[in-house]
């Protein structure tokens, strides 16, 4: 067979595969359209504002990542500091009401214990005794870490009990990680 006898039983072959071949380049070429069409507007939805490059919109997105970050680290320190200041104030105080004269069942209820400390056990223990004739006292006594130099009655102990009791702090969140 000679090389034109074969072009010859060919050419029939190619004009007739012709259209279907460009048909199908076409259809390719459509699809390709599509797809480009269709990453460009996704793109384009990236941006943060019209006409911006999505090179614009990285960069503001860095810049705005790095004033949150600062913004992270200040809130962080302004909540350590009020929560030290926190662990300082007097809380809840514990009260006990009591009658000093028991035995003879005059007087009442009328005279009280109480304590004011803060989370570390810090603070004041405060005793009003209430005595016939309306004469009444009043007695302080420093607590620290919650117990006192001075002697303290069983009332001013419940009292500190029931404060520090009710002031224990709170379970403390774990950090975020970075």
């Amino acid at each position: 067979m000679s090389a034109g006898h074969l072009w010859s039983t060919t050419v029939p072959y190619i004009d007739a595969a012709a259209p279907f071949v460009a048909l199908g380049a076409f259809a390719v070429a459509l699809i390709a359209v599509g797809v480009g069409f269709a990453s460009h507007r996704r793109i384009a939805r990236l941006t943060l504002r019209r006409g911006d490059s999505l090179e614009d919109t990285m960069g503001e997105l860095s810049r705005r990542a790095r004033e949150f970050q600062v913004f992270r680290e200040e809130v962080e320190q302004y909540l350590a500091h009020s929560e030290a200041r926190l662990q300082r104030t007097l809380r809840v105080p514990g009260v006990v009401r009591f009658n000093p004269f028991e035995g003879d069942g005059s007087g009442g209820n009328q005279s009280f214990a109480a304590a004011f400390l803060d989370e570390h056990g810090n603070g004041v223990a405060l005793s009003a005794i209430y005595a016939r004739g309306g004469q009444s006292s009043v007695y302080a006594k420093p607590v620290e870490k919650g117990k006192s130099t001075f002697e303290l009655t069983d009332e001013e102990r419940e009292a500190i009990r029931k404060t520090t009791e009710r002031n224990k702090p709170p379970a403390i969140p774990k950090p975020i990680e970075k």
